[in-house]
């Protein structure tokens, strides 16, 4: 028998649930469904939130031949096999799961069938596309994001598995549901297996059935194995590995890196994550986190497991044991958030570029101070457009690195940011 979120699954955009952005009423890619010409595609974002579903609706939509490969299981040889078979009919689309596990020469082999129209490409990803997908293939593509289900789209997925139930003669009474939305965490998939487990697990004769939080969780724990078939906890646990490193705890941090390292969890992306770590929870506490990162990433994808578990663990350890700062991570928020909220402000004229003669006359660079001739290449002048002077973005952390960095602020900049 088909798992729950298989027979629930929509067929058409109407019975989609979520990323109305995209497919809502006049949304852009609804009206390229509607339309009848779609371009290729990588659907991007969190598991559990209906990419391969929204590509099987616009194969059925469309009524074109759809073939699909997974790149943890297939190569050159399964791609070049589809594009044969699709030169063979009109439109086909070929829809590739996990895209981001294809390396460059199965990449590859996909450019000449997207360029030339044999196939179109619906691709989906969990990690960011401007790194994992190449160049050439991305720019023949549309990138489209997909959003993780918010509250309303989980509870509308269990009044539709309830009412499933109802016509397979079964009664659920969903008494609350925070612990099915806990443990799903915006995952529709994880969701309705867990529901599916505690319907499954419960005496038939218990008709109608009461779920409540206790009984979800007590099934859950029972069960993890199987609730976690498809290896769905692969984000749960690389979420404990980055909480461990930020928590400065190497125990916590090398058992979840052991945990993804006996699970077969692709090095890269453990390297990767830890790569992003070393910016944005490290920073400038500790400069050398970043470099030792960006040389585990690039051990890693030069000699693989089984040998470079020993340098992840490394990395997992120095980077737990370093100091801790989240400064440019919040400048870099605060500054994004004065754009949204003043919009794009002009140039100070100072500070603008003055190649041409013109733009001297207009007063282009006039008054710019160049610092290296002042002492200790510093001179005090304005580099923020006028309705944000004075505005401080950046606040050392509080570590003996940056406390140095605060001290020469103040030193150079006085009472100008308050630091």
């Amino acid at each position: 028998m088909s798992p729950l979120a298989e027979l629930l699954r929509p067929k058409t955009l109407d019975e989609y649930i979520g990323q109305q952005h995209l497919v809502g009423p006049g949304a852009v890619l609804r009206t390229l469904i509607e339309s009848g010409r779609i371009p290729s595609m990588i659907f991007w974002g969190p598991p559990g939130i209906g990419k391969t579903t929204l590509a099987m609706i616009i194969s059925n939509t469309l009524q074109r031949p759809f073939h699909t490969l997974s790149a943890i299981s297939s190569g050159v040889k399964e791609v070049r096999e589809v594009i044969e078979q699709a030169k063979k009919e009109e439109g086909a689309i070929l829809f590739i799961d996990e895209i981001h596990r294809f390396n460059k020469s199965q990449q590859d082999s996909l450019l000449g069938a997207v360029e030339r129209g044999t196939i179109t490409l619906i691709g989906a990803t969990t990690e960011n596309p401007s790194f994992e997908v190449i160049s050439a293939l991305l720019s023949r593509c549309q990138v489209y994001v997909l959003k993780e289900f918010g509250k309303d789209e989980m509870e509308q997925l269990i009044a539709s598995a309830v009412r499933h139930y109802a016509e397979q003669g079964r009664t659920i009474v969903i008494k609350e549901n925070e612990a099915l939305l806990r443990i799903s965490g915006g995952d529709a998939r994880k969701l309705l297996n867990a529901l599916e487990l505690v319907v499954n697990r419960a005496p038939s004769s218990e008709n109608p059935l009461t779920i409540d939080n206790q009984k979800v969780v007590s099934v859950i724990q029972q069960n993890l194995a199987f609730y976690d078939r498809q290896g769905e906890m692969h984000y749960d646990i690389i979420s404990a590995f980055i909480k461990s490193m930020r928590g400065s705890d190497p125990n916590g941090a090398v058992y979840w890196l052991a945990r993804m390292i006996e699970g077969g969890e692709d090095p890269v992306f453990i390297a990767r994550r830890m790569l992003i770590f070393a910016s944005e929870d490290v920073s400038n506490a500790n400069p050398n986190a970043l470099l030792l990162a960006n040389a585990c990433f690039e051990a890693v994808t030069k000699i693989g497991y089984p040998e470079c578990r020993i340098t992840l663990s490394q990395c997992a350890i120095y980077l737990a044991n370093s100091p801790k700062s989240n400064s440019t991570y919040m400048a870099l928020a605060n500054a994004q958030q004065a754009i949204r909220r003043t919009g794009d402000l002009p140039v100070p004229l100072h500070i603008r570029n003055a190649p041409t003669k013109l733009m001297k006359e207009l007063g282009y660079s006039d008054g710019y101070k160049y610092a290296h001739d002042f002492p200790g290449n510093f001179v005090e002048q304005e580099f923020l457009p006028d309705a944000l002077r004075g505005t401080k973005f950046y606040e050392p952390g509080d570590n003996a690195r940056e406390n140095e960095t605060r001290k020469l602020m103040q030193w150079r900049w006085k009472e100008k940011y308050g630091y």
